[in-house]
């Protein structure tokens, strides 16, 4: 549904995206999450017609977003952070605007009204002017004329920004609906807006691609955590296992007296690779004969599930890394 292939966006001297590539698939819900300036309204405003790249391309649907401008905007809905309304305007003449520059007319127009209305949650205030609803209503008038013309795909920015608790699940519930048909590429920096209404992820860190996988892919990594009860030395523990040829690295992550916990990880190799589920179920195997045949008990023994706040500071540390690593080099030179 979206290509995005080595995109490049330059303000002056300043770089907003430097050589992003990615793609959404038809169906998908695809978060777009990076800090606050990492790029994501940017690369949005590029999808949509908006803003023209400095380098690379963008592709929608098969068509190119700079020479087929006009037919690539009629498959998208847009909402931008700061939806532009009309707060004078009742909700039903704001969409019979909106309605009007998607070029719909009479029977249709008013269908699409009708049904943007009752998929927003907006019938019981049609008639009510914008200026008096509250901001989570006033979000949905603006995702209804983003709707309005049944759009391919959806693009959202930041779109529960601002709003209370409440308010905030209203909209991951709208959205979620409106998923079933139509694909959805929404920005946030919040990352449980991702891991509530995602299946996959796209991570922008200084306008570069950090990362790019579903959400299982990501939060699975190629590391075992194991609980013993019983064991009363980390150290040896520790050494037994080192010896196993499925075991790559242990470290211990608590030690009290009687009450261990350890992170297991496969050999380098393997863990760059992203052992599989079999390639753990083996080594978790292998390890749980081990410790049993020493006589300790296990109390806890699984794939260890990374938090989504845990991989972004990872990738933002490794960012860094790389940035200082970069910098020293070329100070030597």
């Amino acid at each position: 549904m979206i290509s995005v292939k080595s995109v490049e966006k330059r303000y002056g001297d300043a770089v907003a995206v430097s050589g992003l590539s990615f793609d959404v698939r038809r169906g998908d819900i695809v978060g777009l999450l990076g800090h606050n300036g990492a790029g994501k309204t940017t690369i949005m405003k590029v999808m949509t017609g908006y803003l023209e790249p400095t380098a690379g391309a963008v592709q929608i649907d098969g068509l190119d977003v700079i020479k087929d401008r006009q037919a690539v905007q009629k498959k998208i809905g847009y909402l931008p952070e700061n939806a532009p309304l009309y707060p004078e305007l009742q909700v039903q003449e704001y969409l019979q605007l909106m309605a009007e520059l998607r070029g719909l007319k009479g029977g249709k127009r008013a269908e699409a009204i009708e049904e943007a209305l009752e998929a927003t949650g907006l019938t019981a205030r049609r008639f009510q002017t914008i200026q008096t609803l509250s901001k989570g209503f006033r979000q949905r008038v603006g995702l209804a004329q983003a709707i309005l013309h049944k759009p391919d795909l959806l693009i959202l920015d930041e779109p529960t920004n601002g709003l209370d608790p409440v308010q905030i699940l209203e909209i991951r519930a709208l959205i979620k609906r409106l998923a079933q048909d139509t694909t959805i590429l929404l920005s946030t920096h919040i990352l449980s807006e991702i891991e509530a209404v995602c299946d996959r992820v796209v991570i922008l860190i200084q306008g570069e691609l950090a990362a790019d996988a579903s959400l299982d892919e990501l939060m699975s990594s190629a590391e075992l955590r194991l609980t013993l009860s019983g064991a009363k030395d980390a150290q040896q523990v520790t050494k037994r296992l080192s010896r196993l040829s499925e075991v790559g690295s242990v470290s211990a992550i608590s030690a009290e007296p009687g009450h261990i916990s350890l992170s297991i990880c496969p050999p380098s190799s393997e863990a760059e690779q992203g052992a599989g589920s079999a390639d753990l179920t083996v080594l978790a195997e292998r390890v749980h004969k081990e410790v049993s045949d020493a006589g300790w008990a296990v109390s806890h023994l699984a794939r260890h599930e990374q938090s989504l706040e845990e991989i972004f500071r990872d990738l933002m540390s490794d960012h860094v890394s790389r940035q200082r690593a970069a910098l020293n080099e070329k100070e030597a030179v």
